[in-house]
């Protein structure tokens, strides 16, 4: 059993307090962020949250390192990091506002932020916008916990990858929030790029893939990976090295071979290989889960592959033959 993997069989015996804020993240998810403050974290290195949201999961984390015996509340700090507002292009719901909708006279829930997590604030150290304007491109302080629930773009993951992974060391633990996106494939791939440094904590926790760093990543592999510098074919087996790795989660709910054969689909996707990624997705449409989760996602490709199948030029049998014979 992994070291994180020995948080697993604590689960169910985390309480966590009725009056958490509103997050999108699952109940199983936030008791493993406790338990990682309470059990495993020393706030020697950088404790990281990408994409803190109405405050949820850096409630239970901040309440998991109040509780640790090792965490030192006057030196140790927990670094999150959101846009802290809606708006086009945030993935923020009003949700996150207190009230529960946006007011007239803003976009922002900082302030709400701030209020929820009151008892929590000597040692939290919040950065609001742009994560490429309140990141420091010179920082490179070593991470001893990384929990990324921001990487909804390629935009946004190239920063995390380029001012984030690149302070990874030995001992350091990644909690990836998305695991379950297709749409996100970086993601997936990254992770392939990573596993010989890496060992996964086990099944992942709902949507979530838990690892801790176990060797000294290259730096030449960091920057194949914050440049994208993968072609089509090697995402696609970076990808199925994970799925060799990875089952459903750790309640059974989630086939994560089939999520992740999805997100295949999607890197031929943004390739602009509409036809290959619909032939990698069109098998998938008979899978339970993703039929009933993940329609939009096969209209999505499957528009895009007739799309460009029917702006494609239609070649007669008997101008192929033509030009065969030309050839000849």
């Amino acid at each position: 059993m992994t070291k994180l993997g020995r948080l697993y069989p604590l689960l169910d015996g985390v309480q966590l307090p009725d009056n958490l804020p509103y997050t999108q993240v699952s109940t199983w998810e936030l008791k493993f962020l406790c338990l990682l403050g309470r059990q495993h974290l020393t706030g020697q290195g950088r404790v990281v949250e990408l994409g803190s949201g109405g405050g949820g999961s850096t409630y239970a984390l901040a309440l998991g390192l109040r509780e640790s015996p090792v965490f030192d509340e006057t030196t140790g700090r927990l670094h999150a990091y959101d846009f802290f507002h809606v708006g086009k292009g945030t993935f923020a719901t009003e949700k996150f506002f207190t009230s529960g909708t946006k007011p007239a006279d803003g976009n922002s829930f900082l302030d709400d932020f701030r209020d929820r997590l009151e008892p929590f604030l000597p040692f939290l150290e919040i950065h609001a916008g742009d994560i490429w304007q309140t990141s420091d491109p010179d920082d490179t302080t070593s991470i001893e916990f990384l929990h990324i629930d921001i990487a909804k773009t390629a935009r946004v993951f190239r920063c995390v990858s380029e001012r984030f992974l690149t302070r990874l060391v030995p001992g350091s633990v990644v909690l990836h929030q998305d695991f379950a996106g297709p749409r996100l494939p970086w993601l997936h791939h990254s992770t392939g790029a990573l596993l010989p440094y890496i060992e996964i904590a086990g099944p992942p926790i709902r949507s979530t893939l838990a690892f801790e760093v176990t060797r000294p990543i290259p730096e030449d592999v960091l920057k194949r990976i914050s440049e994208d510098d993968y072609t089509l074919d090697e995402k696609l087996a970076l990808i199925s090295a994970v799925q060799d790795r990875i089952d459903r989660d750790h309640t059974g709910g989630i086939p994560f071979k089939s999520v992740l054969e999805l997100a295949k689909a999607y890197v031929a996707h943004y390739a602009g290989e509409h036809k290959r990624a619909w032939s990698i997705a069109d098998p998938l449409t008979s899978d339970a889960y993703l039929s009933r989760t993940r329609a939009d996602h096969f209209e999505q490709l499957r528009t895009a592959y007739e799309t460009d199948r029917a702006a494609t030029p239609r070649v007669s049998p008997v101008a192929r033959l033509k030009r065969l014979v030309g050839k000849g």
